[in-house]
């Protein structure tokens, strides 16, 4: 399989890895803001097709972001955010980011409507999909592919979270990685740039592990990557295994090495679209250090500066 295009892009780096927004900047020419839908999907790893309880890590909001609302159609939506940006100006450019639970979960004609009515909207250049690798069929990957066109930010983000089946099954996801290599290579074959979601730190892993799964992504050839730490929510299955010490979180420290690390392993043309997970302060139980996203930042390019490498320094041996 080859990267997409997006990945490809000409922008100039102003980090030590290929950042989304650079990214964004150098094709677009303008700051480009993602806006997270809330579209009323589920989740089969909720309603009994898969699971009913979900993944371990996940809230009872599916992951949405506490600025949309399913209450509101899409479009209120995306006047609302828009307002509440204090980033944006004219000139801004927005991304549709359907983001809370399953966002292929839904028939062809379901989803058309969706995504028709998020990217009808005023400023709109993009559309990102989060979704689940067993939620891929042909029809729906089909229907993906029919809004690639030049001058459109398309991203079909898939949940792979680890390459290893023994951490799938521990944070109860329902699939396995078959299932993420499966739906790569489909939507690839169409040209849909895809972002994998991973996360770092999932207990059980070693430092080996997590390395496997940068090399993994090379292998995929995936155009983006977006990397969390495991972060425990509240009310989450994973708090309670948090509680009982079963669930240890990384420190800062620990997880800014292992994520230089692994960056140092990924293809350089990868575009990173977020290297830290986003929880409002009221709904995190650990590791509190994650609410300080731009002292974490730094100390990844901190590290990075000390090491004297960037993403891509170690990827033809990884």
């Amino acid at each position: 399989m080859k990267n997409a295009d997006p990945s490809r892009s000409p922008a100039t780096p102003v980090r030590p890895y290929n950042f989304f927004g650079d990214y964004l900047i150098g094709k677009h020419g303008c700051r480009v803001l993602k806006i997270p839908i809330d579209a009323g999907f589920s989740c089969p790893n909720r309603d009994g097709t898969v699971g009913t309880e979900g993944c371990i890590f996940c809230a009872e909001d599916g992951s949405a972001s506490p600025a949309s609302d399913r209450r509101k159609s899409i479009g209120n939506q995306i006047d609302l955010v828009k307002r509440s940006f204090r980033r944006s100006d004219r000139g801004t450019r927005y991304i549709a980011y359907f983001q809370a639970f399953t966002n292929t979960y839904g028939t062809p004609e379901e989803l058309r409507r969706a995504y028709d009515e998020a990217i009808a909207a005023e400023g709109i250049i993009g559309l990102m999909v989060g979704t689940r690798p067993d939620c891929l069929a042909d029809p729906v990957l089909d229907l993906l592919a029919s809004y690639r066109r030049d001058g459109f930010e398309l991203w079909l983000e898939i949940g792979m979270q680890t390459m290893h089946d023994r951490s799938l099954l521990f944070l109860q996801r329902g699939h396995d990685h078959a299932a993420t290599r499966d739906a790569a290579r489909r939507a690839s074959l169409r040209g849909i740039p895809v972002c994998m979601h991973i996360i770092l730190g999932i207990p059980g892993e070693s430092w080996s592990d997590m390395m496997e799964t940068a090399s993994e992504l090379n292998a995929l050839a995936v155009s983006g990557a977006k990397i969390h730490h495991l972060h425990v929510i509240r009310g989450t299955a994973l708090a309670a295994l948090y509680r009982e010490g079963a669930a240890p979180p990384l420190s800062q420290k620990e997880y800014v090495s292992v994520l230089c690390d692994f960056l140092e392993r990924l293809d350089p043309g990868i575009v990173i679209h977020r290297i830290l997970g986003d929880r409002e302060p009221s709904t995190l139980v650990a590791p509190l250090w994650g609410i300080h996203k731009g002292t974490v930042i730094k100390a990844v390019e901190d590290e990075f500066l000390r090491r004297g490498t960037a993403q891509g320094y170690l990827h033809r041996q990884s």
